[in-house]
């Protein structure tokens, strides 16, 4: 079940450790399974619901749960992710030690980029040191889900913990994707194994694997050290999951969160936690927001997913003639977007996309900027930021002929990036390049 709310004096408890954290988020992963949706940017700045950023949710939890001393660390591409944290979360109060910090690659350390996860913290470990937190909250930027920190925090503590993972449940198949736990019957993980060929079962649930979130927990004084120890060892990869939490397991007590404790959203199906890392798996989470009760619920006030505020007129939908009316039915449709005599079933419209006259769009995810021409048919599409799709062009329907000119998934699912179209992409964009979207 979803994370009760907290008593007072919980809470009190739980606010006084929250403002001693610092949250640190690791945004500098390409996510290459995700195909050409990160030729041109990170995965955590890749938009998603209609008005987001991947790199949202991670950002939104921490604010959410207290958490206001935050560092976003990047490294691949980050221009378009930096220019959004610049531009939409600079909104927390300095004078109270608050704030939402870009930490780019810099080489602070040694001549090198970024060599693992924990080389990425182990190179800003002077940052961290000179907000002196008591302890430290490291967090993967590029999954989607709802979660309050402060009492995997609280548990932290009441547990005696040195490390606190957060963990859940995901299906055998899909488990070898993560870093598989085991533990005891008090929660202390006993075994860890990164992304497995045959994971383990959980054997309170045989069809599932308890795995990592990515979600850590460190006191900062034992973090520094171990950092130290890793960054000192010739063998070591850097990396949390492979090195870090497998070397701590022999030293330290080591304890799983469950997540079911701490998320704040959840429906018959469980906790709501999607690593959307590859091009089926983001399409699917966007369309499951369009369903009449999705997994996702992104309109629980208590709750909210902060973003970049734009000044967007609200969506419009013209025309009312027998053969050319401007629809959206089982649809989210962002603002500034225009139907313009053309129809939208079952599919999800970023903000600013531009419907054409006889244009049909369905079970498709349209990222914002797109421009879908007259007489256009989109089925099963994700459309990339600031395509234009020419009049009368059909996608989704011949899989062949698709597979020829884009990119066609496993399951069907046909990516279009602008370069596929013969555009220039994104980033090489100017304001004053995209009047075909005005009208």
């Amino acid at each position: 079940m979803a994370a009760k709310w907290m008593s007072a004096r919980e809470s009190q408890g739980s606010a006084s450790l929250v403002r001693r954290a610092y949250g640190i988020v690791l945004a500098g992963g390409r996510g290459t399974r995700l195909g050409p949706l990160t030729d041109w940017r990170a995965k955590p700045a890749v938009p998603f619901g209609g008005k987001l950023r991947i790199i949202d949710f991670p950002l939104s939890n921490c604010v959410n749960s207290g958490i206001r001393r935050i560092g976003v660390v990047t490294q691949y591409k980050a221009q378009s992710l930096i220019r959004h944290l610049q531009h939409g979360w600079n909104f927390l109060d300095a004078d109270l030690d608050e704030f939402v910090e870009v930490i780019p690659a810099q080489q602070r350390l040694e001549e090198r980029w970024y060599q693992g996860t924990a080389d990425a913290v182990f190179q800003n470990i002077d940052i961290l040191r000179m907000s002196r937190p008591e302890h430290v909250i490291v967090l993967a930027g590029d999954h989607v889900y709802m979660m309050d920190y402060s009492r995997m925090l609280v548990e932290h503590v009441d547990t005696g913990a040195d490390l606190t993972i957060a963990c859940t449940h995901v299906p055998l198949a899909e488990a070898r994707c993560f870093g598989v736990v085991a533990v005891d019957a008090d929660d202390r993980i006993v075994e860890f194994e990164e992304k497995p060929a045959v994971p383990a079962p959980d054997p309170a649930r045989p069809d599932s694997a308890l795995i990592s979130m990515g979600i850590y927990v460190f006191d900062a004084s034992l973090l520094y050290s171990v950092l130290a120890d890793d960054a000192s060892d010739a063998a070591s990869r850097h990396d949390f999951g492979l090195d870090l939490i497998p070397r701590l397991l022999r030293s330290a007590r080591v304890v799983a969160h469950r997540f079911e404790n701490s998320c704040m959203n959840t429906d018959g199906n469980g906790p709501y936690w999607r690593d959307v890392g590859t091009v089926d798996a983001y399409w699917s989470a966007n369309l499951d927001l369009v369903s009449v009760t999705p997994s996702l619920n992104l309109y629980d006030e208590r709750w909210p997913i902060r973003t970049l505020g734009s000044h967007l007129p609200p969506a419009k939908f013209v025309f009312d003639d027998d053969d050319r009316r401007g629809m959206a039915v089982d649809s989210i449709v962002s603002s500034g977007c225009i139907i313009s005599g053309g129809t939208v079933r079952r599919s999800l419209l970023s903000t600013k996309v531009r419907v054409q006259d006889h244009a049909l769009v369905e079970d498709s995810v349209i990222l914002p900027e797109v421009d879908v021409g007259r007489n256009v048919t989109l089925k099963r599409t994700i459309v990339d930021k600031g395509c234009r799709i020419p009049e009368g062009m059909v996608i989704g329907v011949d899989p062949s002929a698709d597979r020829a000119r884009f990119h066609v998934t496993d399951q069907g699912v046909t990516l279009i990036t602008a370069q596929m179209l013969g555009m220039p992409p994104p980033s090489q964009y100017r304001q004053g390049d995209r009047q075909h979207l005005k009208g």
